[in-house]
């Protein structure tokens, strides 16, 4: 007879390199999420500080001290343009406009509000309206029914006191 002999290796040879490919795409979708996650976080955070400079702005430059209130009718818009300066400083980060140097991609100054804040004349606020859009695409295609949108709406608003 013949004795065949029986190596313990060699029946697992080429396992770890299955289970290794097998694993693969869900480990790069995860690390995927997690940038695009890190990048969602690093857009609200520029979002949000450039709203807080602009309701700073308009805080402190459309305080009238003969009134002892806000005033932000049409009249001194034109004259102080604080809105105007108010929007570049929340859609640029500065007070001029710089097309291409927006703080987060597609941002406009249509997507920037300021108003006083509803029954108050002291404080205003300052909303900026955002529309993350991941690297990845605007959706995800589902095997049942609709797409999966990934658009996720970042809404930063800030208010504050006359200074």
């Amino acid at each position: 007879m013949h004795n065949l002999s029986f190596k313990p290796g060699q029946a697992q040879r080429g396992v770890a390199m299955v289970e290794f490919a097998i694993t693969l795409p869900l480990l790069l979708l995860l690390l995927l999420a997690f940038a695009e996650f890190g990048r969602m976080l690093y857009h609200y955070n520029n979002l949000l500080q450039a709203n807080r400079d602009a309701v700073r702005y308009v805080a402190k430059a459309a305080w009238d001290n003969d009134l002892g209130k806000f005033e932000i009718d049409p009249a001194v818009e034109a004259e102080r343009k604080n809105l105007d300066v108010t929007k570049s400083l929340a859609v640029y980060g500065v007070p001029t406009p710089q097309p291409g140097k927006e703080v987060v991609p597609g941002l406009t100054t249509d997507d920037v509000t300021v108003i006083l804040e509803p029954g108050d004349t002291e404080h205003v606020r300052v909303t900026t309206r955002y529309v993350f859009q991941p690297v990845i695409g605007n959706s995800l295609p589902a095997l049942i029914g609709d797409a999966i949108p990934l658009n996720i709406p970042l809404v930063a608003t800030t208010v504050m006191r006359g200074l």
